[in-house]
């Protein structure tokens, strides 16, 4: 969601930069997804049915407004439990350094299988 290629809204980044408390809601779009909390999930999450689409109709200018002025109080925010972990990088930076930790990873535990299937002296 920080690489540059992800399109995220400049609130949005900015939200997944810094802690926050994430939670469910159906708020936004009538089905529930993880987010940031702000003032709209606080205010609509308890009484947000489970009507998707017609919720994100209904959200969708709000949203859009919200984008536009910059708004981080009242546009979705969608995160994950550990957001703060995000990595700010062109999306190949990312993608090849998760396919080095895993190649560690991978070798790492190769080698702890090996030495753990050796005979003793």
């Amino acid at each position: 969601m920080l690489a540059p290629e992800a399109g995220t809204s400049d609130a949005h980044g900015e939200a997944l930069r810094n802690p926050g408390r994430t939670s469910l809601t159906r708020a936004f779009s009538g089905r529930q997804a993880r987010g940031i909390v702000n003032r709209f999930m606080q205010e609509h999450t308890a009484a947000a049915p489970v009507a998707y689409p017609d919720i994100h109709h209904v959200t969708t200018p709000i949203r859009a407004a919200a984008r536009q002025a910059g708004d981080p109080e009242a546009v979705n925010l969608w995160a994950g439990q550990a957001h703060e972990l995000a990595l700010e990088a062109p999306a190949a930076e990312i993608v090849s350094r998760f396919a080095a930790d895993a190649r560690s990873t991978i070798e790492a535990v190769a080698a702890a299988l090996g030495a753990a299937q050796r005979p003793g002296p």
